[in-house]
């Protein structure tokens, strides 16, 4: 206490002009405008770029939560697209909802808790299983593309055959014709992977758009998978066609599992005449 008392005695004053200049400030800003909107602004400016870097600290912390809501929005938007696709009118004042019997296509939302994409076989682990109603053989996309298959599930985890896996086979094709292929995988760059069996009249060239093809039981039609980045040709067929996936496979979080609510039906009728 002391010590106190002796440096205001020593600094007083300093400390007078100090208080004084406080003052003096406060009353140009009270009785000037000018001076005082200038204050104001200068205060704005400095406050806001204290909010800003704030908000954007608390934005970063915020963006996982966000991504999934994001995700489960995307879900919810295509299930009513779904819904609305099959709704029609009869007439002026009767409407007809046949969703309940021609939707195909049911999405939900699940996350990827771990994700291989450096080995020759990879599969992917999804924080659902069984209980969320998810089962083998469900189709997994997200908004740049298709991801994999579901293999198995337990009661709250799901895993997923990548399609950087080389037992992966979906059908494919040129999004500027109907000419169908397969999607594989060579092993080699997790960022490129192949269409084989494209038919030789088909036109190929760099930069076409690959999509689903909608021949399988697993994947809507026209979901976009990536563009040809090269291919050959030779000895009068293509032997090699690279896609370059608009998806990153090694940063994939939020996915959307697609659950064809017609599968049943169409793998049974297709089976009765492959049994004739």
């Amino acid at each position: 206490m002391r010590r106190i008392i002796y440096l205001i005695k020593k600094f007083r004053y300093f400390l007078l002009f100090i208080i004084l200049e406080i003052l003096a400030f406060i009353i140009i800003i009270q009785d000037h405008s000018y001076h005082q909107s200038k204050f104001v602004n200068s205060a704005n400016f400095f406050t806001g770029g204290l909010y800003n870097k704030a908000n954007s600290i608390n934005e970063f912390f915020h963006l996982r939560k966000d991504n999934q809501l994001l995700s489960e929005e995307n879900a919810r938007l295509k299930n009513l697209l779904e819904k609305r696709e099959n709704t029609y009118a009869i007439d002026s004042f009767t409407v007809i909802d046949t969703s309940q019997y021609f939707q195909k296509y049911d999405y939900s939302v699940a996350k990827i808790i771990n994700n291989n994409y450096t080995k020759r076989n990879n599969f992917i682990t999804l924080n659902k299983g069984a209980k969320h109603g998810l089962t083998p053989d469900l189709g997994v996309v997200n908004s740049k593309g298709i991801i994999g298959v579901i293999k198995n599930v337990s009661a709250n985890y799901a895993t997923v055959l990548s399609i950087l896996n080389s037992n992966s086979n979906i059908n494919v094709r040129l999004k500027n014709s109907n000419h169908f292929g397969t999607l594989v995988w060579d092993g080699k760059d997790y960022n490129i992977t192949q269409v084989i069996d494209i038919p030789r009249q088909a036109v190929v060239k760099a930069g076409d758009t690959i999509v689903t093809g909608g021949k399988s039981a697993i994947f809507p039609e026209g979901i976009e998978v990536g563009v040809v980045k090269d291919f050959k040709y030779a000895q009068n067929k293509y032997q090699i066609i690279n896609i370059l996936l608009f998806n990153d496979m090694s940063a994939i979080g939020e996915v959307q599992i697609v659950k064809n609510l017609h599968k049943d039906e169409q793998v049974t009728l297709e089976q009765s005449v492959v049994n004739e």
